[in-house]
């Protein structure tokens, strides 16, 4: 696996996330939150600085960072896709949004694109079903989709 190149000021300013919740054990979960905010995703470079400042394992580190959903060790897109798979969406045809959206970007879910515009992954629920089926782009919602609505989706954001 390649390594990253992190700057001197994000690396202070996640020294500093850590010095602020006091270089606790306890507080991992908020520093890894944080530590997201600032770099977008969780990379092993900066598993081990957190790891070093909170004096606990990598292992450990990785072991919470593998464990939540919500912590991504793999960069997204400018413009995030996911796609609901609750129950009201995949009834009305989430499975095939998921495969134009893969077709058109040409990635598989969980993977961003070479231009690093978009990143594609599907979520449990996001309490629109009325609308299903549901896509957000970052935190905008599109409801009542089709394939079709696909492209002109992508196209928005393509400018």
């Amino acid at each position: 696996m390649a390594t990253i190149k992190l700057s001197a000021d994000k690396i202070d300013e996640l020294k500093d996330v850590c010095k602020s919740f006091n270089n606790e054990k306890g507080e991992l979960i908020n520093v890894l939150h944080k530590a997201q905010g600032i770099f977008g995703y969780l990379p092993a470079e900066v598993q081990e600085i957190i790891a070093k400042e909170l004096n606990i394992s990598v292992a450990h580190v990785y072991g919470v960072v593998s464990f939540y959903s919500f912590f991504t060790m793999l960069p997204k897109g400018e413009h995030p896709i996911s796609i609901c798979l609750g129950t009201a969406c995949y009834v009305r045809g989430a499975e095939k949004i998921i495969e134009e959206f893969k077709r058109v970007l040409n990635i598989a879910v969980g993977e961003t694109t070479n231009d690093g515009k978009f990143s594609l992954a599907c979520l449990r629920c996001v309490g629109a079903c009325g609308l299903a089926p549901v896509v957000l782009v970052g935190d905008k919602v599109y409801g009542r989709l089709s394939p079709d609505s696909v492209k002109d989706i992508v196209a928005e954001y393509s400018k």
